[in-house]
């Protein structure tokens, strides 16, 4: 058989559910507003793009194995168009308020869903203390959702800026002078966030105290360099480590927010070739299962990896699953695969997971374990 027909029947062994769905255009953001809407917008340059929040399918929730199930079942509840290019989108929790980011970069946008109609509608604008003189860069997001909901943004460490989204006052600045890049943020808690630098430089800020960032490391030379992400897991709450640090080389890093300068773990994926497009690089952790974390921004797949027995160690790690489906199911071959632009995994389904490809395919699935447990 070919290969993609392979996947095909193998596919039926592999998932305990599939659906597939086709987007009016590529999304690099896939954003929860609950158990059973997600979020997506296009990143198209020069037009309007769509963002739309869809419902997914309510056969998610039947229990037995139904197969693969590549239909638009998917149903848009609410969408907008965007001037501007989407390249992230945070929902504000508990609000129908949601941010986005993107180029030209100069401001962030807020948006309200609407209670009465089924429109997505631009409320306000946040302005970006950074002005870059090329117009490539734009700033990372994250909210803080506790209390007052904040909104944490920055191009480059020296901008890094929450403002409360109610009063648009700003509530914290970074206070240093280094114009490093940033690559990504998370919040930890309800006073601390993480950022990390395309360089690997990690650190960790308490927006309380108006000095240097309480640790600040960077890795250790590689091969190539390479571009760095991270990802934090359940707020980085907790014993063990709960910052993946991802390199567009393949390199994996498990950290404890206690202690950057000590990796947990510093493996390497089995990845072909560095990242085409280092900006869709994703390292994410699963809520519901201890240590496993997903990867994509490679190629066409999303690789699943168990971090439990990591401790320690050094080298190649190999996927507890891989998803192909992004190079599959349409009848792609190998030499014309879609990108993987990025993924999340469902909030309450241990081992459910969302991706999105440049071909504009959506996909939610439901792999099996391939060990009695993860």
């Amino acid at each position: 058989m070919e290969p993609a027909e392979d996947w095909l029947v193998e596919s039926l062994r592999l998932y305990q559910d599939f659906h597939a769905f086709d987007l009016p255009g590529a999304t690099r953001v896939l954003e929860w507003i609950d158990d059973k809407g997600v979020l997506v917008a296009g990143y198209e340059r020069l037009k309007k793009n769509e963002i739309l929040h869809l419902v997914l399918p309510l056969r998610l929730s039947v229990k037995e194995n139904q197969g693969l199930f590549p239909e638009r079942d998917f149903t848009v509840r609410h969408g907008g168009f965007s001037d501007r290019s989407v390249f992230d989108l945070k929902h504000v929790p508990d609000t129908s308020l949601l941010v986005t980011s993107g180029l030209p970069g100069c401001h962030l946008q807020v948006w309200q869903i609407s209670e009465d109609s089924d429109v997505i509608k631009a409320v306000g604008a946040i302005a970006v203390r950074e002005e870059e003189e090329d117009g490539s860069l734009w700033p990372r997001v994250a909210v803080f959702s506790s209390g007052a909901p904040g909104v944490l943004h920055g191009v480059r460490l020296s901008g890094l800026t929450v403002v409360d989204l109610a009063s648009q006052k700003t509530t914290y600045t970074s206070g240093v002078g280094d114009s490093e890049e940033l690559s990504s943020l998370q919040v930890l808690d309800a006073d601390t966030f993480a950022f990390c630098c395309p360089s690997g430089r990690l650190g960790l800020v308490d927006t309380r105290q108006q000095r240097a960032p309480s640790q600040d490391v960077r890795p250790g030379p590689g091969p190539g360099g390479g571009s760095w992400c991270a990802g934090v897991r359940g707020g980085g709450r907790g014993p063990g480590p709960s910052i993946a640090s991802l390199c567009s080389d393949g390199r994996l890093r498990l950290l404890d927010p206690r202690d950057l300068r000590r990796p947990v773990s510093s493996v390497r994926c089995p990845v072909s070739t560095p990242s085409p497009d280092p900006e869709l690089l994703r390292v994410t952790w699963a809520p519901g299962l201890d240590a496993c974390l997903a990867v994509s921004g490679f190629d066409g797949t999303v690789q699943v990896y168990d971090g439990a027995s990591w401790h320690g160690l050094e080298g190649r790690v190999e996927p507890l699953f891989t998803h192909r489906g992004h190079i599959f199911l349409e009848g792609n071959g190998m030499d014309a695969a879609p990108l993987v632009t990025t993924h999340t995994w469902h909030p309450h389904k241990p081992r459910t997971l969302l991706s999105a490809a440049s071909d504009a395919s959506l996909h939610v699935w439901d792999w099996v374990d391939p060990r009695a447990g993860c």
